[in-house]
């Protein structure tokens, strides 16, 4: 049977096909009543059947009907009118997938089948009757056949009447449900344009509703303004509404509540619930009756934009008010009001995503889901706009309806300063129903905070007054601000609200805004002195202003100022000084609580400016040298931040300063003491000193300290009162060059969970240290040995001696240390022996022990259980690992990279079961064990420069290995079968090598599997491949293009973007282009007529060819090329792009040197993407130009550098088509409706193939 095509046009939900005579008083009137009153549109004639033939207008009912209802009773089959009726009803079940219920009532099915009895007895008469229209009885019999083979009920089942009647209702209700829920993905009338991308937050609606369940169950849908809230609830009460016995949609609470009154609303809830008209409840309460009829009725109601609960308890809306199953849906912009009567299962209503709101834009732009071509881009900045709100998307797209290119551009424009009025009202009706305190923190964050951590933000807010923990509850609940990551979010329509509520305080003089933010806003204020008292807040993002020189009296006016920050968005800008004072400045308005100015011009605050409000003073990157020239009272300040102020020679007295917390002095290289006071600064728990270059000497400072920074400073040592703080939590001290020693009296940091030495080259030793130290780091230190009792460090998680030369040897106790994760000794040149693990080591995950003197591993090794990483890279005295080692079945991985001396690995039988990294290169191996290179976890492998004469063939069965290392394997004589899925395989170098097995590509790629895949297969300089070698290369290769082509076909249609697309590289030696390679030329550049109908659904793109010449080419970093491409078309258009195609390097490999002619292949989805974007089908001529690129430029940031000792000397390009992977024996997408057909190129003999006989392959010319 066809699929459903019914749509909303349908006029009715239910035909139904009876003879009159035997039913129209009994089952059809009962059923026809039992529709009617659960709100079913039916359609019934009770005229007499008259004459032979049906009207037109009864076909057409048939037609426009959902489900139909066939009664078939004792003399149905004698009524001719019946019988058509029935014909053409059973036309339209398999034509359109109508729905059809047959009822047999006090009849056998089986005589209705297979016409017996009166059913015979009719057809005799109607055999006389129409003895010249044999054709017209056979339809009857087979309808009636037909329609009798169908899930129906029979009165002989259901004998009760009622019964039956009622089963009958819930079967049609069931059906309409799921009939109507599946047709919501193709609405495109104009009554439903908003239901776009509703259809899977409808399913967690109805999940949410559990509508099978007996519990009173209320829900609500909580969002923003415009989300769709409304849309939601709208197309899931009319889903649902008919098989509840009460139900009704209160729409405008809020609105029709402040208009006339709740008592009103409730009356018309009741009514409407209890089947009354002009109910009229004057009393507070409901009466007791009236409370007993509802809880004995099964309801569904929304109440539509709720804004107090007390709308709700008016209403009497809770879950012992209503009868079994019953559901009440509520939809606010307040979660607090749901939260308040108890409602558990709320559903925040999300955004469309990109392609759903794309789609709704388009349906109110344009009328249809196709633009032209011209709107596209144009479109996208709506969509990106809009941000997903269906709101702005319906009335935008109106809006837009018929209007030309540059009226659209003028448009977008506009909203830039004019947000929409129509979605800006709608957004506003959260904002005013706040109060006065949390409306300027609102504001705040939509004109400052936005983005910025919640903690920052709600210290500063708190600074100013405001109720910031209450505010932002409200705010949050209100869907005006979100938290993600610990950040304060909102959506850009919402901030586009904010900012424009404050430019209409003034919206032609910003200096009578209370805020601003707007770069060239605050420009004009500054430079024309002409800021107002109404100013509070001044956010510059400095990176956007041209110079500006500030007057003396620049703030003068500004004395309700409470916010100014001057910034930097891009900090290559931050040396740049484009805000100067040249006389200085008179003063600051005193009511600052916050000052933020990153490279303060001048050489002090102003003289009369009196920071006693200042709660924090941040100016780094500063020429400041003395804060003011006298005592401040600054007992607000909290944090102070002056780092980078490579001038400031003294810190400004800070006695009374006693709520402050936090100072950063970090990189003043001017400052040369620390004043003894800070001692006495008790609430001070961050002080940052690194840096301070000159700084030689630390006094006693408060004890109650948590973060202490003093990494490159000159002191020699430090206080002992230090090893006294019991607060302290985190102490830097690297590259304290000049620390000889630490305290020796006992230690009492007891909260210490990071200490970090490296870089001390003159501390030998340390001192006892806190036994739930955490993180300790003691690289380059002149530490001789690691005493035993660091075995007390029990809760010791990171334990880093990189670089200590001195380091000769561990003691065995470290295995005590039983929460240590993390151990690196890389660098410790004179470390010869790891001591044995006496006890298992649970916790330990990485260990490092690379560019050390060790000769061997102990066999304890295994008793690292849980080892996930072990690195051994140039450990040149190691000559054998233990046979123990294959015991870490939890290792992922095994790096004995340079270890020149180990000749064999022991044999192996099982473990390592785990390990998917095992990097082997520049080891003197002869062989590797079958077993470890057939592991089935394993992925990356890497043999590079070992002495291996032969791959096991069992690495073929490793089907997850995607990365294999052969570079300069110069014994290895040939390659087996490998893995499919190897999307990175290198053998340059590998001069040995002759054979070359075929790869059998079994699967196909997932759309997840390609996604930003780069496949690259490498055997350059490999000089002796044999004839079959390179077939093999040439074909593989072939195969892996049109595998990563067809499997990027699947990105095509999720609107794939990326920086970086599939791609598939193949680089081996030859000088002759693969005939399968349709376009050729000599030289770097190659022509394409483009054939008719090419840019078809099924176009996969391009894969493309050289021949290139190398001429003594040493590379260290890398080699790519780049691809130029003009498309043209008939009209003259042309489209131009450049697309880098991946060579290799980007610093992995090593240095290559290449003297021979060697061949490229590629394919790259950006190629694809480059031509059908702009215009495809409108092309008709292409050319693709080839260059190398030096990759090398581009980690410089320099431009790319053409070589002129690499040459492009032929060079090809194939166009790639679906169909042809079939060819090709890969699977392919079944999309037969949009397959591109073979005769499209009938006649054209640029026709593409992409496989062709292996014989027809040319060779490679030998270089010998």
């Amino acid at each position: 049977m066809a699929s459903s095509v019914l749509t909303q046009n349908n006029k009715y939900d239910v035909f139904m096909s009876f003879r009159g005579v035997d039913t129209r008083d009994n089952i059809t009137s009962h059923l026809h009543g039992a529709l009617v009153r659960r709100k079913i549109e039916t359609y019934i004639d009770y005229r007499m059947e008259k004459g032979d033939e049906i009207s037109s207008a009864l076909l057409q009912a048939i037609k426009d009907s959902r489900l139909a209802i066939i009664i078939f009773s004792e003399n149905y089959a004698t009524s001719s009118w019946c019988l058509e009726e029935l014909v053409h009803i059973m036309d339209c079940w398999r034509r359109s997938g109508q729905f059809v219920i047959p009822i047999f009532y006090k009849t056998d099915p089986s005589n209705v089948r297979k016409q017996k009895h009166s059913y015979a007895t009719a057809f005799a008469e109607h055999e006389v009757r129409f003895m010249g229209n044999l054709e017209k009885l056979q339809k009857w019999r087979d309808a009636l056949a037909q329609a009798a083979n169908l899930s129906g009920f029979d009165s002989a089942t259901i004998r009760n009447e009622s019964e039956l009647v009622e089963a009958v209702v819930k079967d049609v209700l069931n059906k309409l449900n799921r009939e109507t829920s599946g047709d919501l993905k193709g609405l495109v009338s104009s009554d439903l344009r908003g239901l776009v991308g509703t259809e899977r937050q409808i399913e967690q609606i109805e999940s949410l509703l559990c509508i099978g369940s007996q519990d009173v169950r209320i829900i609500g849908l909580w969002g923003m303004g415009g989300i769709g809230k409304t849309t939601l609830a709208d197309v899931v009460f009319n889903k649902l509404s008919s098989q509840f016995e009460g139900r009704f949609f209160l729409a405008n609470v809020r609105e029709e509540s402040e208009k006339h009154g709740l008592d009103h609303l409730r009356n018309r809830l009741l009514s409407r619930l209890l089947d009354e008209e002009n109910m009229n409840y004057g009393a507070p309460s409901i009466g007791y009756f009236d409370r007993q009829r509802l809880r004995r009725k099964r309801v569904l109601i929304v109440l539509d934009d709720v804004n107090d609960i007390s709308q709700l308890e008016f209403l009497a809306i809770a879950n012992d008010r209503f009868g079994l199953g019953s559901r009440i849906i509520i939809t606010t912009r307040d979660v607090q009001v749901l939260n308040n009567v108890g409602v558990r299962e709320i559903y925040k209503v999300k955004e469309l995503n990109f392609d759903e709101a794309l789609h709704l834009f388009y349906l109110n732009a344009f009328k249809n889901v196709s633009p032209p071509e011209e709107y596209t881009t144009l479109s996208r900045r709506v969509i990106y706009y809009a941000n997903g709100v269906p709101l702005a998307l319906k009335v935008l797209g109106s809006f837009l309806h018929q209007k030309t290119k540059e009226e659209w551009e003028s448009a977008l424009q506009k909203l830039k300063k004019f947000p929409h009025k129509t979605v800006q009202n709608v957004l506003r009706i959260s904002y005013d129903g706040l109060d006065d305190d949390t409306k300027d923190i609102f504001l705040d964050i939509a004109c400052f905070y936005q983005g910025q951590e919640k903690d920052y933000t709600k210290r500063i807010l708190d600074a100013c007054g405001f109720f910031v923990a209450v505010g932002l509850r409200i705010l949050i609940d209100m869907s005006l601000v979100t938290i993600k990551d610990n950040r304060l979010r909102m959506h850009d329509l919402i901030q586009e609200m904010g900012w424009k509520i404050v430019v209409e305080q003034s919206a032609k003089e910003p200096g009578k805004r209370s805020r601003l933010w707007i770069a060239d806003d605050v420009y004009h204020v500054l430079k024309n002195k002409a800021g107002t008292a109404a100013i509070e807040g001044i956010f510059l993002d400095k990176s956007k202003v041209r110079k500006l020189d500030l007057s003396r009296g620049a703030f003068s006016k500004m004395y309700n100022l409470r916010l100014l920050k001057f910034y930097y968005s891009d900090l290559h800008l931050t040396g740049k000084c484009n805000v100067c004072l040249p006389q200085n400045l008179q003063s600051l308005p005193d009511a600052l609580r916050y000052l933020h100015w990153d490279g303060y011009p001048s050489k002090s605050l102003p003289p009369k400016f009196s920071p006693h409000n200042l709660v924090e003073l941040e100016i780094p990157r500063s020429q400041v040298e003395r804060l003011w020239p006298k005592v401040q009272n600054l007992e607000n300040l909290r944090r102070l931040n002056l780092r980078n102020s490579k001038n400031l020679i003294e810190i400004p007295d800070l006695s009374n300063s006693p709520n402050l917390e936090s100072i950063d002095l970090e990189s003043c290289k001017s400052l040369v003491q620390i004043p003894p006071y800070f001692k006495c600064l008790d609430k001070l728990t961050s002080l940052n000193l690194g840096g301070c270059s000159k700084l030689k000497h630390l006094p006693d400072i408060t004890k109650n300290m948590e973060f202490l920074y003093l990494h490159g400073t000159d002191i020699e040592e430090i206080p002992s009162s230090i090893w006294s703080m019991e607060k302290l939590i985190l102490l830097d001290l690297n590259f304290c060059k000049s620390l000889k020693h630490l305290p020796s009296g006992p230690c009492k940091l007891n909260s210490l969970q990071f200490l970090s030495l490296q870089g001390c080259f003159s501390l030998d030793k340390f001192p006892e240290l806190p036994r739930y130290i955490k993180h300790l780091r003691l690289s380059g230190t002149a530490i001789e040995v690691l005493p035993s009792s660091v075995e007390f460090l029990s809760g010791l998680v990171i334990l880093e001696m990189e670089d200590c030369k001195m380091l000769r040897s561990l003691p065995t106790s470290i295995c005590k240390l039983k929460s240590l994760q993390r151990l690196s000794l890389s660098g410790c040149s004179n470390l010869k022996n790891f001591p044995e693990i006496l006890e298992p080591m649970q916790c330990l995950r990485f260990l490092n022990l690379s560019h050390t003197a060790l000769r061997e591993l102990p066999s304890s090794i295994e008793s690292l259980v849980h080892l996930k990483i072990l690195q051994l890279y140039m450990c040149e005295n190691i000559e054998f690992v233990p046979d123990s080692l294959y015991n870490l079945n939890q290792l992922e991985t095994l790096i004995l990279c340079g270890s020149i001396k180990l000749k064999k690995l022991p044999p192996m039988s099982d473990g390592l079961r785990s390990l998917t990294v095992l990097d082997l290169s520049d080891c003197n191996l002869f062989e590797i064990p079958d077993h470890l290179i057939s592991l089935s976890s394993l992925e990356n492998l890497n043999l590079s420069g070992t002495m291996i004469e032969t791959i096991p063939a069992s690495i073929k069965q490793v089907s997850g290995i995607y990365e294999l290392n052969l570079t300069n394997c110069k014994r290895l004589r040939s390659l087996p079968e490998l893995p499919f899925l190897i999307d990175s395989f290198d053998a340059h170098g590998c001069t040995s090598l002759k054979s070359v097995s075929r790869t059998a590509f079994t699967e196909k790629l997932d759309k997840y599997q390609i996604r930003n895949r780069y496949e690259g297969y490498m055997l350059c300089n490999c000089p002796n491949l044999n004839q079959n070698a390179w077939s093999n290369i040439v074909t593989d290769a072939r195969l892996r293009i049109m595998r990563s082509a067809t499997a990027s076909l699947l990105l095509k249609d999720d609107n794939y973007e990326s920086r970086r697309t599939p791609s598939v590289t193949i680089f081996c030696q030859g000088n002759e282009i693969p005939k399968w390679f349709t376009y050729q030329n000599e030289g770097s550049s190659v022509h394409v007529k483009l054939p008719p109908n090419w840019c078809n659904t099924m176009f996969l793109g391009f894969a493309v060819c050289m021949v290139v010449s190398f001429d003594n080419y040493t590379g260290d970093w890398g080699l790519d090329f780049s691809c130029e491409s003009q498309f043209k078309a008939d009209s003259g258009e042309s489209h131009e792009s450049n697309c880098r195609l991946y060579g290799w390097g980007w610093g992995k490999s090593r240095t290559r040197e290449i003297n021979s002619d060697h061949l490229l292949m590629w394919y790259d989805l950006r190629l694809y993407l480059n031509a059908v974007r702009e215009r495809g089908e409108n092309w008709t001529d292409a050319s693709f130009n080839f260059y190398p690129a030096d990759v090398a430029n581009e980690a410089l940031r320099l431009e790319p550098v053409r070589l002129s000792n690499v040459k492009v000397k032929k060079c090809g390009v194939c166009l790639l088509y679906a169909e042809d992977s079939e060819e090709s024996g890969l699977e392919v997408e079944d999309n037969s409706k949009n397959k591109r057909r073979r005769d499209d190129f009938e006649g054209n003999g640029d026709r593409t193939l992409i496989y062709e006989k292996e014989r027809d392959e040319p060779h490679p010319k030998r270089i010998l």
